[in-house]
């Protein structure tokens, strides 16, 4: 029986099965949910079990429980690891909500909950697209996965998790459905993520606010001299000064920089949709390269002084900033952090005291697109869109993928089916049914390639 087929004869229990995860209000963030993170994690595991799982079972982790489950066709075999989670976001304002966030409602061509596609739809597609090819007998590799409850908070317990359960995650590759195409029409898989680096900055000058009458002009104050160290940090080709930052930033391949090129993009509707006159940013690379493949800097806060109402004559004794960069793949966090803590303190003028503080930050990822799983879910993805697909690389990131490079040792494919439409995060969270069947069948194509 061809996929569409089966999908076809199947569909009312796909959904059924897709919205009995839904019903269950896994929201990772609020501890009046801790009772129904099990119960979700437990509906995975009876459903991984009916699709054909030799086993699956909820783990405890230092935080809600994790979901493994396996199918060992052979030893020798390729063995995919599946990677996705079950926590959703929370759901408020509820009032925009135009239908029960926790019942599944089908309108549209499209089906509407929290987490319709993040990740319980995207995680359906990857868990039916594995039964097909289980019960028609097409699967050749072994198959692990693993379900988190925690993606929307951080995955704080998952690091500790891969690295106590080393041997039973041992695999080849990881696949991932936790991503997005650039359209509906133009199907796309995604080969990088920037990693991040946070920082926030205290400057400090005199022992409390002064009279700026009385000492405007001949004591520093801190937010001059903190927007003057903030100003040096990228320079007029905006490129970042820091010694030593560029070191190991990997130039982005002309094969895939032809892919970009491919992408569709009208920088004017862009800026319009921001209501900006001109974009800026690294000299000698497109908006879509500097978003995406090229690391870059942003103040995120900056504050000091007084900011209430009505005016106040004051030269304040401090001020703050939280300032970030977007990093590319074989940057490492760490080391730019602490770079970034030395350069501002070598740029500090005496007349202030400056305490850098990090905060956080993940390494970026890159997919080689001449590796045979990326060539494989490519071909999948060609044969359920009717085109190839793009290799697009995001701005965002997702620590977890770096996290499995560092820890597992093995590379991740992003496999992503979701829509700038599908609301993630909102109210109104949906999942498009069509492009819902087109990645079950690009998954089952992906599995296919890897018997050739």
């Amino acid at each position: 029986m061809e996929i569409r087929d089966y999908i076809k004869q199947n569909w009312d229990r796909i959904v059924s099965e897709w919205s009995s995860l839904i019903e269950i209000p896994s929201i990772s963030a609020e501890a009046e949910h801790k009772p129904d993170m099990m119960r979700c994690a437990q509906r995975w595991c009876e459903l991984l079990v009916a699709a054909g799982a030799d086993k699956a079972i909820p783990m405890e982790s230092e935080g809600n429980p994790i979901v493994y489950g396996e199918k060992m066709v052979g030893a020798g075999l390729p063995t995919v690891l599946v990677y996705s989670h079950y926590d959703v976001m929370p759901v408020a304002p509820l009032e925009l909500w135009k239908s029960d966030p926790f019942k599944a409602d089908i309108r549209d061509g499209r089906l509407y909950a929290r987490g319709a596609d993040d990740d319980k739809g995207q995680a359906m597609i990857q868990v039916k697209a594995f039964e097909y090819v289980n019960r028609m007998n097409q699967l050749e590799c072994n198959v692990k996965f693993i379900f988190e409850g925690e993606e929307e908070i951080g995955s704080p317990s998952l690091e500790a998790f891969c690295k106590k359960n080393k041997e039973l995650l041992k695999s080849d590759f990881i696949l991932v459905s936790d991503t997005s195409m650039i359209g509906k029409d133009t199907p796309s898989l995604t080969t990088g993520l920037r990693g991040l680096a946070y920082w926030e900055i205290e400057v400090t000058g005199p022992n409390r606010d002064l009279h700026s009458g009385h000492f405007g002009g001949a004591v520093a104050n801190p937010i001059n001299k903190l927007c003057q160290m903030l100003a040096k940090i990228t320079d007029e080709k905006g490129r970042i000064t820091i010694p030593g930052f560029y070191d190991n930033v990997l130039p982005v391949p002309e094969a895939e920089r032809e892919m970009i090129k491919q992408i569709p993009f009208d920088l004017e509707k862009y800026k319009k949709a921001i209501d900006v006159e001109e974009v800026e940013g690294e000299e000698g690379y497109s908006t879509l390269e500097r978003n995406s493949c090229r690391p870059s800097f942003d103040i995120c806060g900056i504050w000091g002084g007084h900011t209430g109402e009505g005016s106040k004559t004051v030269l304040p004794s401090k001020a703050y900033a939280k300032v970030s960069c977007r990093l590319v793949a074989n940057q490492d966090h760490h080391e730019i952090s602490e770079a970034f803590v030395k350069y501002i303190e070598s740029i500090a003028p005496k007349s202030v005291k400056v305490k850098v503080t990090p905060m956080h930050g993940g390494q970026g990822y890159v997919c080689p697109i001449d590796w045979a799983p990326y060539k494989a879910a490519e071909k999948g993805f060609e044969q359920a869109f009717g085109k190839k697909p793009l290799a697009a690389r995001r701005g965002g990131s997702i620590p977890i993928i770096s996290t499995f490079e560092q820890v597992l040792g093995v590379k991740t494919v992003l496999m992503g089916f979701g829509l700038e439409s599908n609301a993630i995060h909102s109210p109104n969270e949906n999942m498009d049914l069509e492009v819902f069947e087109n990645g079950i069948v690009a998954v089952v194509g992906f599995y296919n390639q890897l018997r050739k």
